[in-house]
């Protein structure tokens, strides 16, 4: 068992998966859902199996590593392996992946099995795509499953996705595009600055090892952090986020934001900090105007918007500012708050997305002015949304207050104006949340036809909704397995980047 191969077997299933649900014969294609399903359990359970097999006092920096050559001749290699972050990572999208194709059992139904089939075929391809990007410690290898990623989420929204779903898909492969091409002239120029040889592009040789000249590295940050940035998103390359959101299906929407969107910040951690120390530093006040922006604008657009869809991918923008917010003020508090806040945020935006596609799915409308008084139709469902949106705007007691709390601590400690103006985010998110909720549950009881009343959450949208409304609860009051989980990777890039949490600002004064 100690040589199981569990992260290439957590891409291998849900392949195979992918590959039996679009080869099933017609008559057979009813199964397309069920061995979806299976195959993103299995998945779930390798993950687990790779969390109680890791170890959080390892020497190591990565753990159940797999390194094989692949092109040697040009310094790539197989190099899978994964610490405290990634692994938190990828077993929030082995556990949002079932999650998301039980909500979308019914989507495209009516559409006939040769698009259902489709459908869940692509979505496993995704989730394989998910765990390689986080788990790859070779650096070209990253860039294969960085731009992999696009293919199935592409045709995701293109093909089944609303009306505007080719602008929106296209809007999204470019954006994508231009930042990893920008991202693979880096990644190039990172194998010359290198030590070079057939394990040129892994992590491990690349750290502290790139000789080239101080602007030469920061341009090589540069290019990966736009890449990063236009995944994450940031503002100002955050426009396509909007509308990829809107148009695609709630589930694929949940992948998207909930996971994809992670490894631009993930990315800024591995790549960024890791390999470009001295340029992180001098990137950092920059970085850190642009995370500030990012949330006060992400959440000042959230409370204008009418289309329900389009708000909870604005306050997705704002989230993510507190995220790089987090990474870039460089202590240890705030680095932990990050990565936990990236889990956290997984599960409330599956939350609010998948919600809101059950609503959507009722009323035929994401327009929020044609709702009204739902709770008094939809009780269960009115009271789920709200403990999701009250998570979303960071509740004490749930899990985005751990996270948002930390984050902000973190940025007080080097940063305080930057801490005390992205602290007025937390207001904003109280607003648009609570607007959203009073416009579209609260008030008199809507008026149906006869026979014509929206049911309420039926059986199967109550398991989807369960384990994301306990996360919120679990993390909320017991945080300890993920921040134990994190912490010694987070403090271990520190200490390459070469910085140390400032001391407390009385030190002096308590010696005395």
């Amino acid at each position: 068992m100690s040589s199981l191969p569990l992260l290439t077997l957590m891409m291998v299933v849900p392949l195979l998966g992918a590959i039996i649900v679009a080869a099933l014969p017609g008559d057979s294609a009813k199964l397309a859902k069920p061995i979806a399903l299976g195959a993103s359990l299995v998945t779930l359970v390798l993950a687990l199996m790779a969390w109680a097999r890791f170890d959080t006092g390892a020497s190591e920096q990565f753990q159940l590593a797999e390194v094989h050559p692949w092109i040697p001749q040009f310094g790539v290699s197989y190099a899978v392996g994964v610490d405290g972050i990634a692994l938190s990572l990828i077993v929030m999208a082995a556990i949002l992946t079932p999650i998301c194709l039980l909500a979308a059992w019914n989507d495209v139904s009516d559409e006939g099995y040769s698009r259902e089939k489709r459908y869940f075929a692509l979505m496993l391809v995704l989730e394989a795509f998910m765990v390689g990007v986080f788990a790859a410690t070779d650096v070209f290898l990253f860039y294969v499953f960085f731009e992999a990623m696009l293919i199935p989420v592409y045709f995701l929204i293109g093909l089944f996705g609303g009306a505007r779903r080719q602008y929106a898909a296209v809007k999204f492969l470019l954006f994508s595009l231009a930042g990893g091409l920008i991202m693979l002239v880096s990644v190039i120029a990172v194998y010359f600055a290198g030590p070079g040889g057939s394990a040129g592009f892994l992590i491990e040789n690349l750290t502290g090892n790139l000789d080239a000249s101080p602007e030469a590295l920061r341009w090589m940050f540069v290019g990966f952090f736009i890449a990063f940035a236009v995944k994450a998103p940031m503002w100002p390359v955050h426009t396509w986020l909007p509308d990829a959101a809107t148009e695609a299906r709630p589930a694929t929407a949940v992948l998207l934001v909930g996971v994809l969107d992670k490894v631009g910040t993930y990315g800024m951690i591995r790549f960024c900090l890791q390999l470009f120390p001295e340029a992180s530093q001098w990137a950092t006040p920059v970085v850190i105007t642009l995370a500030v922006i990012s949330v006060i604008y992400g959440a000042l657009l959230a409370i204008g918007q009418t289309d329900m869809m389009r708000l909870i991918a604005f306050t997705s923008i704002s989230h993510f500012g507190f995220i790089v917010l987090g990474i870039f003020a460089l202590t240890s508090v705030g680095g932990a708050g990050s990565t936990l806040y990236m889990v956290n945020h997984g599960f409330s935006t599956a939350g609010l997305f998948l919600l809101a596609g059950f609503l959507v799915a009722r009323r035929g409308s994401k327009r929020i002015p044609d709702y009204g008084g739902w709770q008094r139709v939809t009780p269960v469902l009115a009271g789920t949304f709200l403990i999701v949106g009250l998570s979303s705007l960071a509740l004490p007691g749930l899990s985005s207050f751990v996270s948002e709390f930390l984050v902000l601590q973190g940025t007080f400690m080097v940063y305080p104006w930057a801490a005390v103006i992205a602290a007025l985010g937390i207001v904003l998110a109280a607003l648009y949340i609570l607007l959203m909720y009073q416009r579209v549950m609260t008030g008199p009881k809507p008026t149906f036809a006869e026979g014509e009343a929206p049911p309420d959450l039926s059986w199967r949208e109550k398991v989807v909704v369960a384990p994301i409304i306990a996360s919120f609860l679990f993390l909320g009051f017991f945080p300890k397995p993920v921040l134990d989980l994190v912490n010694p990777a987070v403090d271990r890039t520190l200490q390459i980047v070469g910085v140390s949490d400032p001391a407390p600002a009385n030190a002096s004064g308590s010696e005395k």
